[in-house]
């Protein structure tokens, strides 16, 4: 029973990845199946946010008020997204309707779409700051519910909603889901010792919690891409495009926090390195494929459900390598 345990810790990523893909090519093709799918989707997306922010409140319960500090690779970031996000606004405005424009919002989204909330797990278990991480998911939503709503009117003009409109739909999104969580979790530090310190032996849990809503959410994205309707050349192009979106924010996070600290040990460099790249490439998938198909071109959409592939691949290849590292130095040091 232990090693099934183990092997189900180890290789979450993928057990999760291949699971949600599964259903969702089960519940669109397989005919017992095909009947019940309207139901569990709805299930999918009522039951995911609350499993999210569970997984927040037991991660929060380790991060005190105090451990949120500015960093200045937290700076950093926020300048490459807002930059990039408007670059790639103007060169849309560039471009008529067609495949090509698509292809430049799917860019957009990838870019200004707000960290994971779920990351802190990841970058914990990578060695990275699970406290600076929170900062900057805090960071980087308060910047885009200003950012999305100014910007996005270039490339599609919204008739009969105003900036304060589209603030307040992006704020409704983000407070159940990341400011409840974090407050919760601090009135039970400082009212209920006792509760607070019982949370604290299960907070490893939040991985498995993670897990599971990581399948609903590759579920949802794999039923979004195949009810699409987008041609296969489109998709493939979608395709390329967030996977290079993922590749540019992991590396460029990692590099901008190996660089951030002028006098830093090895192993702080290290630790923000992880933590930026991170922070800056793992993203809100469920928050992109909304504002896709809420106020982009709606096949926009597609590239929220492939980027929560690519992203959680490439975390997949990082914690094998992370066990492996940390197998050698135990092999070592005996």
């Amino acid at each position: 029973m232990s090693r099934i345990v183990e092997f189900i810790k180890d290789w979450m990523l993928p057990i999760a990845i291949v699971a949600g893909i599964t259903l969702g090519l089960a519940f669109h093709f397989w005919a017992p199946l095909k009947g019940a799918e309207p139901t569990f989707s709805s299930f999918a997306k009522e039951v995911q946010p609350i499993f999210v922010a569970l997984m927040l409140f037991l991660q929060f319960t380790k991060v005190s008020p105090h451990d949120l500090k500015l960093r200045r690779w937290h700076i950093w970031l926020l300048v490459f997204q807002t930059v990039l996000f408007v670059g790639l606004a103007l060169v849309a405005t560039l471009i008529p309707h067609g495949s090509h424009r698509i292809l430049v919002e799917c860019a957009m989204l990838c870019i200004i779409c707000p960290t994971a909330a779920a990351a802190g797990v990841i970058t914990d278990k990578l060695g990275g700051n699970l406290s600076d991480t929170v900062t900057y998911v805090v960071l980087i939503n308060i910047l885009a519910a200003f950012v999305i709503p100014a910007v996005i009117p270039i490339v599609h003009p919204v008739e009969g909603t105003s900036f304060l409109g589209r603030f307040t739909s992006i704020c409704l999104r983000i407070f159940p889901l990341l400011v409840l969580p974090l407050l919760i979790s601090w009135l039970v530090r400082y009212t209920m010792k006792k509760l607070h310190h019982k949370l604290l032996r299960i907070v490893g849990w939040a991985f498995y919690v993670w897990g599971f809503t990581l399948c609903l959410s590759i579920y949802l994205a794999t039923k979004a891409m195949i009810t699409s309707g987008i041609s296969i050349w489109t998709g493939i192009m979608i395709g390329v495009v967030s996977l290079l979106c993922t590749a540019l924010q992991f590396a460029s996070g990692r590099l901008l926090g190996k660089k951030s600290r002028k006098i830093a040990s090895p192993s702080e460099r290290r630790a923000d390195s992880i933590t930026a790249g991170q922070a800056l490439g793992q993203k809100n998938n469920g928050f992109l494929i909304w504002l896709g198909y809420s106020w982009m071109t709606p096949v926009t959409s597609v590239a929220g459900g492939l980027y929560s592939i690519w992203q959680n691949i490439f975390n997949s290849g990082e914690l094998y390598r992370h066990r492996k590292e940390a197998g050698t130095e135990a092999a070592d040091n005996h």
